[in-house]
């Protein structure tokens, strides 16, 4: 059985070690975003090790003693925050800032963020589509809205293969009942797709058929 300190070692060297390659890019354009980020990664992986990956996350007197030595998430989100702040002109700083907000279950601030590298590289079609599923998620009612549905037209777009897309489009078909929309949708993905998920899609183009009489 591997140790907790050698878990512990192990988590910090890769949480370096994606850290500086996350963060590389960055070097010469914003030394200080490069050097936010370094902190900020690898914070970030260790609090959540410190959740749920040692026993010892579970003695209350535990978690004091770590929390006095080490950042928690939120200290290390709200310095990409404060960095970005001082240089907006980063996006994949804004893209980490998303993910990390989403990660808190920070909904309103992930969109926000997603919508913020958008400005910076509007083309990309990755980064369009968790925008519209931050866009979503922090709707009331979890829809994608004629925001989210625009954001994931740009993406299949520029990505016409990008299969996320296509499902998200096909969701919102869905919500709004254009069932028949949905289906046509769902079905230009069978081909693409792998058996697995090609049973599980044609179980929700039958639905959406049916609904659509």
């Amino acid at each position: 059985m591997v140790s907790p300190a050698v878990l512990y070692a192990v988590i910090v060297l890769a949480a370096i070690l994606l850290a500086v390659a996350v963060a590389w890019p960055l070097r010469r354009g914003s030394p200080r975003l490069f050097v936010a980020v370094l902190v900020a990664l690898p914070v970030m992986a260790l609090s959540l090790y410190r959740i749920v990956g040692t026993p010892q996350a579970l003695d209350p007197d535990a978690v004091q003693v770590a929390e006095a030595g080490m950042p928690s998430m939120e200290e290390a989100v709200a310095e990409l925050e404060a960095t970005l702040e001082r240089d907006p002109a980063q996006p994949e700083g804004w893209r980490l800032l998303a993910r990390a907000q989403a990660a808190l279950g920070n909904r309103e601030r992930a969109r926000d963020a997603y919508l913020s590298a958008l400005q910076h590289i509007p083309d990309d079609p990755d980064l369009l589509v968790e925008a519209a599923q931050a866009v979503a998620q922090a709707h009331p009612d979890h829809l994608f809205d004629a925001q989210a549905l625009g954001l994931l037209q740009q993406a299949l777009a520029h990505d016409p293969d990008n299969q996320r897309a296509r499902w998200f489009i096909g969701v919102a078909h869905r919500q709004r009942g254009e069932d028949a929309q949905a289906a046509a949708v769902w079905e230009e993905l069978l081909p693409v797709v792998d058996a697995a998920t090609a049973n599980a899609l044609r179980q929700q183009i039958a639905l959406a058929r049916d609904a659509a009489g």
